[in-house]
């Protein structure tokens, strides 16, 4: 049995280059005239029952306004009830016919199962669903008082997401619909303080890209791994080390640092083109996938840079991602304003 390893680790790595670079040229090929037709042919909407999860604010607030400009029809999903019927008014008056909205915690399998179940009920079908619900545990890995106090960042970005699936796939198969994953870059990038929160994306990741196997074509699957896009998060809400939500601009400012942030308004539309172009992946923005090809090519250099950015200097509030902000007096051309003037409650 060892020598047919040894022999496979001789002849695997040269043979397996000279077939990706025979078939490379063709794939992409392929890949480009896919793309022509997918965005011809692009999904008309209009009608269409998307369910959106996280739907009060950030990327899932913005999908359910772009969604309703092309008329869809909408179940929206989060935990606070006053500005889900904020955003549902707003998505009316883009052009949703209809808006209902659930108050639920995609953390509570039977919240999940409710939420779908109500939304079938109401409309008579499922089309889309997206999976955008989140929250960012910001701390050093041994810095934290308790290391359960994490776990809401695999309940709600990663089980979340497993069960509201679990409880849509069937209505879905039935209408040729779509499951829209919102993850995220960090499910590659090594950024120090965002540990569990790289690794719930991580995981969501691979459950779609799984999930997408074992269904074929019977449901769309895309998934979207944006980089910094304005939100609650880029203006500075992070699950703390002892479990609470809190406000901290100072630590947004180390950890973001000269990364420019995406207009989320732009974002969502790019979201909603994708989905109805039925893309396997989207980054946005896009350039933010060569920071992918770093992570498979050079990931020593990747984590020897975020280390030095992100963790070197006086202070865990003081390190040189954030003087570089400072100093560079680029925050004013790089941050939105709704990121320098935040309007939210830390809860």
């Amino acid at each position: 049995m060892d020598s047919i390893h040894w022999i496979f680790n001789i002849l695997v790595p040269p043979v397996g280059l000279l077939l990706l670079l025979c078939f490379l040229p063709p794939y992409i090929f392929f890949k480009l005239f896919s793309y022509i037709r997918r965005s011809i042919f692009s999904e008309n909407v209009a009608g269409k029952v998307v369910l959106i999860t996280g739907a009060s604010s950030g990327i899932g607030e913005h999908l359910a306004y772009e969604y309703g400009r092309r008329g869809s029809r909408l179940a929206l999903v989060a935990r606070r009830e006053n500005r889900l019927r904020e955003v549902a008014e707003k998505a009316m008056s883009e052009g949703s016919p209809e808006v209902i909205t659930i108050v639920a915690d995609v953390s509570r399998v039977e919240d999940c199962k409710l939420f779908v179940d109500s939304t079938v009920k109401h409309f008579g079908r499922l089309d889309h669903l997206v999976n955008n619900a989140g929250i960012v545990p910001v701390c050093l890995f041994e810095h934290s008082t308790d290391v359960t106090n994490f776990a809401p960042a695999m309940d709600i970005n990663f089980w979340g997401s497993a069960y509201s699936t679990y409880f849509a796939i069937p209505h879905l198969r039935e209408s040729r619909g779509k499951i829209i994953g919102i993850t995220s870059s960090a499910g590659w990038l090594p950024a120090p303080r965002m540990i569990f929160y790289n690794a719930s994306k991580a995981a969501v990741i691979n459950l779609y890209e799984s999930l997408r196997t074992e269904l074929g074509k019977d449901i769309g699957i895309t998934i979207v791994t944006p980089g910094l896009i304005e939100s609650e998060m880029t203006q500075g809400k992070f699950l703390s080390k002892d479990g609470r939500i809190i406000l901290d601009q100072e630590m947004r400012d180390v950890q973001v640092s000269v990364m420019p942030i995406r207009s989320v308004s732009e974002a969502a539309k790019a979201i909603v083109n994708s989905a109805c172009r039925g893309d396997s992946y989207l980054t946005e923005p896009a350039w933010v996938r060569t920071t992918f090809y770093w992570k498979a090519f050079c990931p020593e250099m990747l984590e020897l840079l975020n280390r030095w950015l992100l963790i070197s200097g006086p202070s865990e509030k003081d390190t040189i991602s954030k003087k570089i902000l400072h100093v560079s007096g680029l925050k004013k051309y790089l941050y939105p304003e709704s990121i320098m003037k935040p309007n939210l409650k830390a809860n």
